[in-house]
């Protein structure tokens, strides 16, 4: 474990895992300093206070260099790309630069199971967990579901397992065990197990491209070696090509099995030498996660879907396909330059008419215009009281947005809120 007693260590960015980070710092005695690009309208009193009671240094409405130069270290919350200016002020002057897993993995010293991949991460590390418990292990979820892996760390110090989702933007600031970092007392970020889902076209906002995309992705084998276990997806070319490189030993499940999420997790309970029936047991009981695929309502003979968590062109193709009923469809949302073209053929088969909103609605209009009715609208309230005027009973309404929410919302999670909170408002 790093010695940070009285070292200066700056975070970017004052979300969720940033203040989990300053907790964590705070806890071994650091001195914590906060540098946030927006304003701090949405700190509660209580974030505010503790940073005063902890005389933590703090800047908001953009970083500055003389703020970042004085640091020992310079930690990044998920929204802060390894290329942004503050990262390479920090790297001129040789101050030590981690993202906030592998901070954290510091003052870890429990076996951690890490997920990751562009679709279905946050319910394979959800059904991982709960087979772990249902086995008689202590297990801890944490990550990009919403609890961060910082604040996992601070609390959960009896765990027997931290099973953590990572995705791609937490996973590209990995530093590989070679590099100078490791001589300065640093372990790279380490998984017992790590498992990869799948791969498919996602956060091109971010990524110039798919094989950066996908380099990120593998950097969570990068750190393992042969007493650790990757698994991953047979059906996926890059996955098979990938497990020749890396030290782990590979366990491959089936990408195309009726549920591949299922799949994987009982890869994962196999390397565990976990009963298969403890994992048939949590399917047969789990119910699924907020915000992907939840049952809403039925009103008027109308089935109402929350999808909100599908920000991909593949998790769109997986409700659809789930979907039995003739569908209403909202989509739409920010940018992140994907293509939606392959779509096109089971929009057709399912979508009796496609309702479009945010800044792709033009995009998705084009590219979906020969295969549905699309009717493009003002606002997400406009949305819905479009899909609701159009469907009739024996229809379902799904907002199943295909992409981020950021021009309109928060997060998913915040969009998937405000669908939830207007459809049980309908009369």
């Amino acid at each position: 474990m790093i010695d940070i007693r009285h070292k200066k260590i700056t975070v970017l960015g004052a979300q969720k895992s940033g203040l989990a980070l300053l907790r964590l710092i705070d806890r071994f005695h650091g001195i914590g300093k906060l540098s946030d690009k927006g304003n701090s309208s949405y700190l509660t009193a209580d974030i505010r206070s503790w940073l005063s009671e902890k005389n933590i240094l703090w800047e908001e409405n953009g970083h500055t260099r003389s703020f970042i130069e004085d640091s020992d270290y310079v930690l990044l919350s998920p929204g802060v790309r390894i290329d942004s200016d503050p990262v390479i002020w920090a790297k001129e002057k040789n101050i030590i630069v981690l993202g906030e897993i592998e901070f954290a993995y510091q003052f870890c010293s429990n076996p951690v199971i890490a997920v990751t991949g562009s679709n279905g991460k946050t319910t394979t590390t959800t059904l991982i967990h709960k087979v772990l418990e249902k086995a008689g292990l202590r297990s801890c979820l944490c990550g990009n579901i919403g609890f961060p892996f910082s604040q996992a760390v601070l609390e959960n110090k009896e765990t027997d397992f931290f099973v953590c989702e990572i995705s791609s933007f937490q996973l590209e600031s990995l530093f590989p065990l070679t590099s100078d970092y490791k001589n300065k007392g640093l372990k790279g970020f380490k998984p017992s197990i790590a498992v990869f889902v799948n791969f498919n076209q996602n956060h091109l906002d971010r990524h110039k491209d798919l094989n950066e995309y996908f380099e990120a992705k593998a950097k969570i084998f990068q750190n393992q070696d042969q007493d650790d276990f990757s698994v991953l997806n047979a059906q996926e070319e890059r996955m098979k090509l990938l497990s020749k490189k890396i030290l782990s030993c590979p366990v491959f499940f089936d990408g195309h099995a009726t549920n591949p999420n299922q799949a994987a997790v009982i890869a994962v309970a196999d390397i565990l030498k976990i009963k298969r029936t403890i994992c048939e047991n949590v399917f047969k009981e789990f119910k699924g996660v907020e915000h992907r695929l939840e049952f809403i309502r039925e009103f008027q003979g109308v089935d109402y879907i929350n999808d909100s968590k599908a920000t991909t062109v593949d998790s769109g193709r997986w409700a659809l396909k789930s979907m039995e009923k003739p569908v209403v469809m909202i989509c739409g949302g920010s940018n992140k330059n994907l293509d939606y073209g392959e779509l096109k053929d089971l929009v057709k088969k399912k979508v009796k008419k496609m309702i479009v909103l945010g800044e792709i609605k033009e995009l998705l209009e084009q590219t979906f215009k020969d295969a549905t009715e699309v009717e493009l609208a003002s606002g997400f309230d406009d949305a819905i009281v479009r899909a609701k005027n159009t469907a009739r009973p024996g229809d379902c309404i799904l907002l199943s947005p295909m992409t981020a929410s950021y021009d309109m919302f928060k997060n998913f999670e915040e969009r998937g809120q405000t669908f939830k909170k207007i459809v049980m408002a309908l009369k």
